[in-house]
């Protein structure tokens, strides 16, 4: 089975971190994700990063650092989430994909319905940010 590449951010702005919920008619509605997409052949994750926040939230950001990769297997297929720790001045006015945008405390993320290939980056990130 093939495994679909698919990018996120995780995107700072003043010691918070910004998480969307996919719009209820999306698979997946009503779940919590850090914002990104699929990459596209012939990009490098971190174009691929840029062009879909641009494209989702019209939110344009800096990339820092690659963060946290994971495998997860959902029953339509399978994707690979690769994340980066990003930054943004930036604010969200709307998305295409999301009907909610919240700015949280990397403390509070668990607290969120967050999809499940998103939550172990959220364990790893609140981790780090423990240390």
């Amino acid at each position: 089975m093939d495994i679909t590449k698919v990018v996120c951010g995780i995107i700072f702005k003043d010691d918070l971190v910004l998480i969307c919920r996919r719009k209820p008619e999306k698979s997946l509605g009503g779940y919590w994700e850090f914002p990104g997409g699929k990459v596209e052949d012939g990009e490098s994750y971190e174009e691929s990063l840029l062009r879909e926040l641009t494209e989702e939230l019209n939110l344009h950001v800096e990339i820092k650092r690659h963060f946290f990769d994971i495998v997860h297997h959902y029953d339509k297929g399978s994707i690979e989430l690769i994340s980066f720790i990003c930054e943004t001045s930036g604010t969200v006015v709307e998305s295409t994909d999301h009907d909610l945008v919240e700015w949280v405390k990397v403390s509070d993320l668990l607290n969120w319905k967050l999809a499940p290939a998103d939550i172990p980056i959220a364990r790893a990130l609140i981790e780090e940010k423990g240390k």
